[in-house]
């Protein structure tokens, strides 16, 4: 089986999760995050910060849904 048959290999990007304070956050993207203290984050292997979402699951989900590969940044 080639590459472009293989389930899944849209470019098989990988993108890191990692958690994130909200207070190290924008002001406006703190004023949006309605109390929570903690958001994670999906970044891209160049460290452009992709999405912030609410819990680490969520954020594996979303990453797979848009094939990529995530990975955990501790």
């Amino acid at each position: 089986m080639t590459d472009a048959q293989t389930p899944n290999n849209a470019s098989n990007q990988v993108v890191y999760i990692r958690e994130v304070a909200v207070s190290d956050l924008p002001q406006e993207v703190q004023d949006q995050a309605q109390g929570m203290e903690t958001l994670y984050a999906i970044g891209g292997e160049n460290g452009e910060r992709i999405a912030l979402v609410s819990d680490r699951k969520t954020a594996f989900v979303v990453a797979r849904q848009n094939d990529l590969t995530p990975v955990s940044v501790h």
